[in-house]
């Protein structure tokens, strides 16, 4: 079965609607979202609404229970917190159930393969692995659930990784990919073979820097749209 794979939306409708068609031009079977719909871009109503019609499975990333949830703590001053109370007003009661009803993993069997996903790492969606460190840091991971497969969101950098017998990898960004070019990004797992492919996919960048100008959110943004990565500090 051929799986697409989505993750880190980060409210960019624009991304999303190219993702999914690109993924259909593909003829995958399925597509699973990994988290963080929604922060940063303009388009959060919106994004959560193409899900919600899609019937797409997700799951909870850090920044949709940021959103959710008026969770303890704060976030250090940067682009992240000048977008999280907006993000939050723009949303109904409803929109905001969406994003509480999400769980925090993906369980299922595909062949006789046992896939798990997260966003960020098993529990907690605000850490990360290091997916090029050691391997002996992730096959346990890979033991503990019994899985062929384990994907991971939130790093905005598409990898694959193969760890033993296993495979551990994540999709990159569809609205605010980090990977040093512009454009969503997406991936097609073969669940029987493992084998991966990553897409690049092009989409219009007018309509998003319009409504990001529009809502006055950070300009910075665009920049990281436009190129693929947040700009060096002076």
């Amino acid at each position: 079965m051929r799986l697409g794979v989505l993750s880190d939306i980060h409210a960019n409708l624009p991304a999303l609607e190219a993702a999914l068609e690109a993924l259909r031009d593909e003829g995958v079977d399925e597509i699973l979202v990994l988290g963080d719909l929604v922060g940063y871009g303009p388009h959060p109503k919106q994004v959560i609404g193409r899900l919600i019609k899609e019937g797409l499975p997700a799951i909870a990333g850090a920044w949709d229970l940021r959103v959710a949830y008026p969770l303890p703590g704060t976030l250090p001053e940067g682009v992240g917190k000048a977008t999280l109370a907006w993000t939050r007003s723009q949303l109904s009661e409803r929109e905001l159930d969406y994003l509480r009803s999400l769980r925090l993993s993906h369980r299922k069997v595909y062949g006789g393969n046992r896939l798990v996903a997260f966003h960020g790492t098993p529990g907690n969606p605000e850490s990360h692995l290091d997916l090029l460190g050691p391997a002996n840091q992730l096959l346990p991971h890979l033991e503990r659930y019994g899985a062929a497969t384990l994907l991971l969101g939130g790093r905005h950098l598409p990898l694959s990784r193969r760890v033993g017998l296993g495979l551990v990898a994540d999709p990159g960004s569809v609205g605010l990919s980090l990977s040093g070019e512009p454009g969503a990004d997406a991936m097609i797992l073969d669940t029987e073979t493992l084998e991966v492919r990553f897409l690049k996919v092009p989409y219009d960048l007018g309509p998003l820097i319009f409504d990001l100008r529009a809502w006055g959110l950070p300009p910075v943004l665009e920049k990281v749209y436009r190129t693929g990565h947040f700009p060096k500090e002076d």
